[in-house]
């Protein structure tokens, strides 16, 4: 859900701060260890306790951002944020469970460890009330209310104030209604004046733009924020956005994921879980080239395919060969035999006549398609991402909407992967996961999809 800069610059202070007391509370947890008479030394207590911090001082505000912790910080219960707190840890304690098997961490204290996530519960629990009941009293005070006014024309200007969330117009006091259609500009310059108005809320969606520039002027001329909803723009799933071209500023409607250090993340973790993944399943690489060689000597061990990338532009996609050598002139002919078990332009059949054996098990366990992460360390291609489909395909969509799966990249797994494969038929259906996976792109649902494709492919469920 995306939040304005000023919620967003409060998200990032309450995140280092929950960071910061994370930390003060292992301090904490070491400190009692050694007042109880159970301390050692100090220097080595912190040697075997290092990874522990590494792990929960950056991941704790992720994790509790994660399950709303920073949600609705006025008007949440004391019990929201404790049952917040305690999933949180849970998942925390895992991570750390986990880190510790793999890593074979076996050294670190468990009284400093345990007192420390008590502290971190109560720490981060008595951060949030004192941080609740500081805004509760800044909203009930009519001094410390921020002064706003509405500006727009007839009842517009009441819609916007109700299309609103309690949460954010609690801490306004609205000092009037301004009516562009009826009243004059200087009016609106000796409003803003005499109230002290801080930011003047334009709902413009019936107002002459003339009138709305005239008014922007008056908030610019007193150095007062001029808010313009843009509402008078119909988009269903466009968020939009201002960013400048040059000097010029522009209104950007955006129905993909942003660019931000979350996306550039995804790149770079991209391009480096595909390099090491090669590197550890180059014996399933060696496998597959000499079988399909003995199986089927003559052909070519890859097989590739022109498919869509982002925005439709095709790429050459690799794949371990798992037809016979011209499974693509059979393609017409093997259509009208056998029929289409998917509907609409995309073509799938569970036991297609033109798949050798070793092709079957090579498919059922996903190997044949690991020359695809070729693909994601050259960039064309992602690990989680709509399936990339040939450019034929492409061109016999039948919706427009369709093509909008088409504005990420490509990737090797998607909620179609993950959740079966095969026994899903309805293109319509694998375009609404797609298109909800675009929608509510995040790392976390990256990584989701990831932990699920492994026991699809591990288990070959719903391959063919």
């Amino acid at each position: 859900m995306a939040i304005s800069r000023k919620d967003s610059f409060t998200l990032q202070v309450l995140q280092l701060t929950d960071a910061l007391l994370v930390w003060f509370a292992f301090w904490l947890g070491g400190e009692v260890r050694g007042w109880v008479g159970m301390g050692s030394d100090s220097e080595e207590l912190w040697t075997t306790m290092n990874w522990v911090l590494y792990i929960a001082v950056p991941f704790t505000p992720l994790i509790l951002e994660r399950f709303g912790f920073y949600d609705h910080l006025r008007h949440k219960s004391s019990g929201s944020s404790m049952a917040q707190l305690i999933r949180s840890l849970i998942l925390l304690i895992l991570l750390l469970g986990l880190f510790a098997v793999f890593a074979k961490q076996t050294g670190a204290r468990r009284l400093v460890l345990g007192l420390g996530l008590v502290f971190v519960f109560i720490l981060l629990l008595l951060r949030d009330r004192i941080t609740h009941t500081w805004l509760k009293r800044r909203t009930e005070s009519e001094v410390t209310k921020e002064r706003i006014v509405i500006a727009g024309s007839g009842g517009e200007m009441v819609d916007l104030l109700n299309e609103l969330d309690p949460e954010i117009t609690s801490g306004w006091k609205v000092v009037d209604h301004f009516d562009l259609g009826t009243r004059e500009v200087h009016e609106l310059f000796a409003l803003l004046k005499e109230q002290s108005v801080s930011r003047v809320l334009f709902s413009a969606k019936n107002t002459e733009f003339e009138r709305v520039a005239r008014a922007v002027e008056a908030c610019e001329l007193q150095g007062v924020e001029a808010w313009i909803a843009a509402s008078f723009i119909r988009s269903q799933i466009a968020r939009p956005v201002f960013d400048v071209i040059g000097s010029k500023p522009m209104l950007v409607l955006r129905s993909t994921p942003e660019l931000s250090w979350e996306l550039l993340s995804k790149e770079c973790f991209d391009r480096i879980a595909a390099s090491l993944i090669i590197l550890v399943t180059l014996p399933l690489w060696i496998f597959a080239a000499i079988g399909i060689t003995l199986k089927s000597p003559g052909a070519p061990v890859f097989f590739s395919q022109m498919r869509a990338g982002r925005y439709g532009q095709p790429f050459r996609m690799w794949k371990f060969r798992t037809m016979v050598a011209n499974a693509e002139e059979m393609l017409d002919q093997i259509k009208e035999d056998h029929g289409n078990q998917m509907d609409g332009p995309v073509f799938k059949l569970k036991h297609d006549p033109r798949i050798f054996p070793l092709g079957a098990l090579l498919r059922k366990f996903s190997i044949d398609e690991l020359p695809q992460l070729l693909n994601v360390v050259s960039g064309d291609m992602s690990l989680v991402g709509p399936r990339p489909l040939p450019v034929y395909e492409v061109e016999a969509f039948c919706e427009l909407s369709h093509r909008r799966r088409l504005s990420v990249k490509p990737g090797i797994t998607c909620e179609w992967q993950a959740g079966g494969r095969n026994t899903i038929t309805s293109f319509e259906e694998w375009v609404a996961m797609d298109l909800k996976y675009i929608d509510s792109w995040s790392l976390w649902l990256d990584l989701k999809i990831l932990l699920r494709t492994i026991p699809a492919v591990l288990f070959g469920k719903g391959a063919t």
